[in-house]
């Protein structure tokens, strides 16, 4: 017996996960535009973005912010099981979110060195920068999947696109 492998058929099958995935964050963003109207405080934005983002993107494990404070990372809204309050300094995915100033994507949280494991659970990551209104980074958006290789570039994209509208 032969066995074909059809590529065209794996890259279809990636492409519409890519769009499926697409259309649950424009979903999110669309309700997200709609439910910030009722206020411009950035807490209670982030409060609701992880809300929403974690009711609707399956993959998501831990879904909340991580917030710079007197030089400190500490815990602001989320959604998921009890998170570390005070993260370690210049340590782990978020650290590296804010002092890189990019997002940062880890397939395993396992080979990332330095990572701080809150939740043995969690097996990949990404994290977003937070910037306020001037653009400084004020935080991060954290997010944790149980799954290995949980986020690509639509995640970090639409991420992105939703901590734009925190201190719009």
């Amino acid at each position: 017996m032969v066995c074909e492998w059809d590529g065209a058929s794996l890259e279809a099958a990636v492409d519409n996960n890519s769009n499926r995935k697409r259309a649950i964050y424009d979903e999110a963003i669309r309700e997200l535009q709609v439910r910030f109207q009722g206020s411009h405080l950035p807490t209670a934005r982030m409060a609701t973005a992880t809300a929403v983002l974690h009711s609707k993107l399956k993959h998501f494990f831990w879904t909340g912010f991580y917030l710079l404070e007197d030089g400190q990372l500490i815990v602001g809204p989320y959604q998921g099981f009890p998170a570390c309050v005070v993260l370690e300094s210049h340590q782990g995915v978020c650290w590296a979110g804010i002092d890189r100033g990019v997002p940062i994507v880890v397939p395993d949280v396992r080979q990332f060195e330095g990572h701080i494991e809150c939740d043995g659970r969690a097996n990949s990551e990404i994290v977003v920068p937070l910037r306020d209104a001037a653009g400084a980074v004020v935080g991060v958006l954290d997010v944790d999947s149980a799954d290995f290789d949980a986020f690509d570039a639509v995640d970090e994209e639409k991420l992105q696109e939703v901590l734009a509208m925190i201190f719009a």
